[in-house]
């Protein structure tokens, strides 16, 4: 139920390959910075399209043939942005970004320490930290995955920040994250200005309605999350 098996297909090794030795699907997130170092190297590469206002960092980067950086975006680095992805008008780039096939961050968007599986998108408005994208995932305009708690206060003596912690039936599990957004799995939708607060982790083919403020834990696939609200409509005096 929470093996990287149970959200995305992997079924392609080159896939397959960033979750090796990952018992918990949330293991990926710490191993991201070291992924990108491998993709990348030291260098910066670019075979794709870099458009005249767009700017990168001093950063290794990878910018795989037909992807598109638009005017304004700003890939600060070390990134991956692989074949047909695009990062545009306005978008922000982070430290430790893999952005695979035909993935989208979209305007006004921020992604740090995050894997895009191939076409996920957050195309408008979107905070995407310390988060994992299955494939196919879309996010809608103004979703924010949170990836630190609100009461999340460093230790006086070691300087840290507590981890997160799950209670998935019944069961308690220590992430041993301090920063986790959320882990979407394959064909997951978002409502717009949906906000997904840290530890959140849903599975395949699951929507969220829109507004929804999403408290952390595991929801399961083919599911509908639903908002209801009561409306009133009272006379205008």
């Amino acid at each position: 139920m929470l093996r990287p098996t149970d959200f995305f297909d992997l079924s392609k090794p080159e896939l397959a390959e960033f979750f090796i030795d990952c018992d918990y699907v949330w293991d990926i997130l710490p191993r991201i910075k070291g992924l990108v170092a491998k993709m990348v190297g030291n260098q910066q590469t670019i075979r794709g399209t870099v458009m005249p206002g767009a700017i990168l960092g001093d950063a290794p980067i990878v910018i795989e043939e037909g992807a598109v950086i638009e005017p304004t975006a700003y890939v600060q680095g070390p990134a991956y942005i692989g074949a047909g992805a695009t990062v545009r008008h306005g978008a922000f780039v982070r430290e430790n970004v893999i952005m695979l096939a035909g993935s989208i961050l979209g305007h006004a968007s921020e992604a740090k320490n995050s894997l895009f599986l191939p076409n996920a998108h957050a195309p408008h408005f979107a905070y995407v930290g310390d988060s994992v994208l299955g494939q196919r995932v879309n996010l809608g305009a103004g979703t924010k995955l949170s990836n630190l708690s609100v009461l999340s206060v460093k230790d006086k003596l070691t300087g840290k920040r507590p981890t997160i912690k799950l209670t998935v039936d019944g069961e308690i599990y220590d992430t041993g994250i301090a920063k986790m957004g959320a882990i979407l799995g394959d064909d997951v939708q978002t409502g717009c200005n949906s906000v997904l607060n840290p530890g959140c982790i849903i599975a395949r083919n699951t929507l969220v309605y829109a507004n929804m403020s999403l408290r952390k834990g595991y929801y399961p696939p083919n599911a509908l999350i639903k908002l209801r609200q009561q409306i009133e409509i009272a006379p205008r005096r």
